[in-house]
């Protein structure tokens, strides 16, 4: 990412390694940064589940080693734990863990939990402070982060086209069994797939996204009860496009995907995946030198042909997300800042909506966070 597109993704973006990081370790070509946050969030909402305290920590560790002049290995741990619960009850989990080696300057190849391929353009859009990237999820495919996740990546077309990034990435299975202990339900498993992604980065501040990825679904995806989609395979496909002249940040991301966007959960009467969806995702947000970035944004997911449910009810086509949202993000420092994240839901109350737990009030997100 590019120095001069920082100030604006501080939002998303404090707790990357890359722009905010305490060196611990720095010899004989071994170096190993700590970075996180600790953020202090609240949640005013009508809706019971949605209010009330959201305060986090997340934190982790980058490392690198030079093996040779062309090679070097790499790696990233990163963990997060909840600050709002009871000391005998808190939450905590990793969120990212994997290595690789990074070779010919323009070549890296990487393994474990990982982000999937289609956030190589969906990332465009991931900007707003705290209710961002709600088109898709973590464990959801190869849309965003998930496990068993094996990336090539190659900058600059070998280093024959400045700009021109392209990434393969191929994913194993994810079900609920003996290795799993049982943990994984039917709505964060996933069969083996593969994916690509190509970004070009043009010299006017413009830049392009196209990724892709095909899944096989495990045999609980294609036998639960429920709306499970049709079909024996989930499909993404991502196209986004973005404008950075360092203060002024526009970009839109689009996403049409079979049998793979998610609603509800286990528990609910309506719950699975919808056969056809297609998601829509923009953002503009401005950094004035002061470190006030207001902005504006727009997330809306719509399934279509989803099905009957448990109930016997039968849906056509349904919003799964749909808001806008709007605040500012003020950054003190590098290390401080505060941020207020509105989200206005459009969706209605309906019998689909209750069956599947969609929450349909607003949000409002209040944080103070601290980044190291």
């Amino acid at each position: 990412m590019k120095t001069r597109a920082l100030t604006l993704l501080i939002p998303v973006l404090l707790f990357s390694a890359a722009s905010h990081a305490a060196e611990i370790y720095n010899k004989d070509g071994n170096k190993l940064d700590l970075y996180g946050f600790i953020n202090g969030l609240h949640y005013f909402s009508d809706d019971k589940g949605s209010n009330g305290d959201k305060t986090f920590m997340r934190f982790g560790f980058k490392g690198q080693t030079q093996v040779s002049d062309d090679l070097v290995g790499f790696g990233r741990w990163e963990y997060q734990v909840q600050g709002n619960q009871a000391e005998n009850t808190n939450t905590a989990f990793t969120r990212y863990a994997f290595a690789g080696l990074r070779f010919a300057q323009y070549n890296s190849i990487d393994y474990g939990r990982n982000t999937g391929i289609l956030y190589d353009a969906a990332a465009y859009t991931d900007m707003q402070p705290e209710f961002d990237a709600s088109t898709y999820g973590s464990d959801q495919f190869m849309f965003k982060r998930g496990n068993g996740i094996a990336t090539y990546r190659n900058t600059d077309f070998f280093g024959l086209v400045d700009g021109l990034k392209f990434a393969l990435q191929y994913q194993g299975k994810n079900d609920s069994g003996a290795a799993e202990a049982g943990t994984r339900n039917v709505l964060t498993q996933n069969g083996d797939g593969f994916g690509a992604s190509l970004n070009y980065e043009f010299d006017a501040g413009i830049s392009i996204a196209g990724a892709f990825f095909n899944s096989n679904r495990t045999d609980e995806q294609n036998g639960a009860p429920g709306i499970m989609g049709d079909g024996s395979n989930a499909e993404g496909y991502t196209a986004a496009i973005k404008y950075d002249n360092s203060k002024l940040y526009l970009a839109a991301m689009y996403t049409q995907a079979y049998n793979a966007a998610k609603f509800g959960s286990p528990s609910a009467t309506a719950y699975g995946f919808a056969n056809t969806s297609e998601a829509v995702e923009l953002y503009a947000g401005y950094a004035f030198e002061s470190g006030l970035v207001p902005f504006i944004a727009y997330n809306q997911t719509r399934g279509k042909d989803l099905g009957t449910d448990r109930q016997g009810n039968t849906y056509d086509s349904q919003d799964l997300v749909k808001f806008v949202d709007l605040g500012f993000t003020y950054n003190f420092n590098k290390n401080m800042q505060a941020y207020l994240d509105y989200k206005i839901n459009l969706l209605d109350d309906s019998t689909f909506t209750k069956n599947a737990n969609i929450m349909t009030d607003n949000v409002a997100a209040v944080s103070m966070k601290y980044v190291f």
